[in-house]
């Protein structure tokens, strides 16, 4: 069988959708319309605080702060739920949206000509509960984790102790809001692992559901129309009002 290529699917999706919100599928409070069979957008800058490399402190973020050749002054600290961090001597720093390297900048600021003479700091991310991901259903340890660095469907899943002995690999599902609209993509681990396509980027406020079919639910419809796993299915949910 020959794949079909993103641009005949997006073809197929337009004349469905007919190049804007797409018909609606299935009923409810949350009914569904097909937004594009490519790729499931990235949220924008109103969805969520900047979530990929360089990480930006937040509330209740948990840090290493060194201040090399005084002991006195390092050590492990927790920031306020303003993200303000309070240090001995260097008092309270406004820490909200810096990033580690600027806080330690900031550091240096305060103590330099009057307690240290060149000091040389450094702030490393212990842990974070501001900026998480969620992983749930089918894997062998649900739950919520930091969403550092450029993480993957694939790592986020392996960070959550992988995928269980009973989960189905096509039934993984992707929520996300992208500019404040709730949508949500159905991927196949198995052929993201074969290279059919990209292993999507995972984003700050993400939920995946591994191997749940309540989840898979609400694409059953579509799935009918077009069983095709050489792409994700994204789907975008209109709340009628």
């Amino acid at each position: 069988m020959t794949r079909s290529s993103p641009f005949l699917i997006g073809l197929i999706a337009c004349s469905m959708a007919a190049c804007s919100n797409g018909p609606r599928l299935g009923e409810g409070p949350e009914p569904l319309s097909v937004t594009k069979l490519a790729d499931l957008p990235a949220p924008t800058g109103a969805d969520l605080v900047v979530a990929s490399s360089p990480y930006h402190i937040g509330p209740f973020d948990k840090l290493d702060v060194t201040v090399f050749g005084v002991p006195e002054l390092s050590g492990k600290f927790q920031v306020d739920a303003a993200a303000r961090l309070s240090l001995p001597l260097a008092g309270t720093i406004d820490a909200a949206g810096l990033t580690p390297a600027q806080l330690a900048q900031a550091i240096d600021q305060r103590l330099r000509g009057n307690y240290v003479k060149n000091p040389q700091v450094s702030v490393n991310l212990n842990e974070t509960t501001s900026q998480v991901y969620t992983v749930d259903g089918q894997v062998g340890q649900p739950g919520s984790y930091p969403a550092l660095g450029n993480i993957t469907l694939m790592r986020a899943v392996a960070n959550a102790k992988g995928a269980s002995e009973f989960a189905r690999l096509d039934d993984v599902v992707v929520f996300r809001s992208v500019n404040g609209r709730p949508m949500a993509a159905l991927y196949n681990l198995a052929a993201i692992r074969h290279g059919i396509y990209a292993d999507p980027k995972i984003y700050a406020n993400d939920i995946v559901v591994v191997g749940d079919s309540k989840a898979r639910r609400m694409f059953q419809q579509f799935l009918q129309m077009f069983p095709l796993l050489t792409t994700p299915l994204v789907i975008g949910l209109e709340r009628i009002h």
